[in-house]
């Protein structure tokens, strides 16, 4: 399938759905996320920080341990970094195992980072679960923001399945299992029907600030 923009996608979804269409015109384009400096691997294991924590507190985590490595989020600055020093980086003992296995199974060539971008987003998915720690909402979330894939449809994501029920007045919202078939129509740019449910919780919440 040629590569299409950003901006062709939405033009699409938009144009199969009335209330989609009035959701986008209120909530305004969407653009790519900038690619994180230290690249696929260094994405991975931004991912494997971030988990169950809030933002801010995992951005201190993060630039704790980049300082660690001496300013690198690579897998052979950190390999060379002490589990002591990493843990009093703020890592717990579970991300820290993750973050090992990271580091081992794409050291050791058994993930290939680079060759496996070609591959389809399910073959990628396979992949990127057998590294510890990593599961499928986070190996969909690399695909979506990192390789920028179009058509990945999330429905473990609570966001997505409550911008859903807000968007089309769906009460409660679609469980993960009733989710999976109501993306069908937005194929193959269900990312952007996905990311456009994001911005519909943002803006239920902005209505409801003070």
């Amino acid at each position: 399938m040629p590569r299409v923009s950003l901006k062709t996608a939405i033009e699409e979804v938009r144009s199969r759905d009335p209330i989609l269409d009035r959701l986008i015109a209120r909530a305004g384009p969407i653009r790519h996320r900038p690619k994180n400096p230290y690249g696929h691997f260094g994405t991975l294991a931004r991912a494997i920080v971030y988990q169950q924590l809030a933002g801010r507190v995992a951005a201190i985590i993060l630039d704790r341990v980049i300082a660690a490595a001496g300013g690198e989020l690579t897998a052979k600055a950190l390999d060379r970094v002490s589990d002591k020093k990493l843990r009093a980086a703020g890592l717990s003992a579970n991300k820290l195992l993750s973050l090992r296995d990271l580091i081992a199974k794409t050291s050791a060539g058994h993930v290939d980072l680079q060759s496996l971008s070609k591959q389809s987003d399910e073959e990628i998915i396979a992949e990127l679960t057998t590294i510890r720690g990593i599961g499928r909402w986070t190996a969909e979330m690399y695909l979506m923001f990192e390789l920028r894939r179009l058509d990945i449809w999330p429905v473990d994501d609570f966001g997505v399945r409550q911008g859903y029920g807000l968007t089309w007045n769906i009460d409660p919202a679609p469980t993960a299992k009733q989710l999976g078939p109501l993306g069908d129509r937005f194929r193959p740019y269900r990312s952007i029907a996905a990311r456009y449910c994001w911005e519909a919780v943002a803006l239920s919440r902005a209505a409801k600030a003070p």
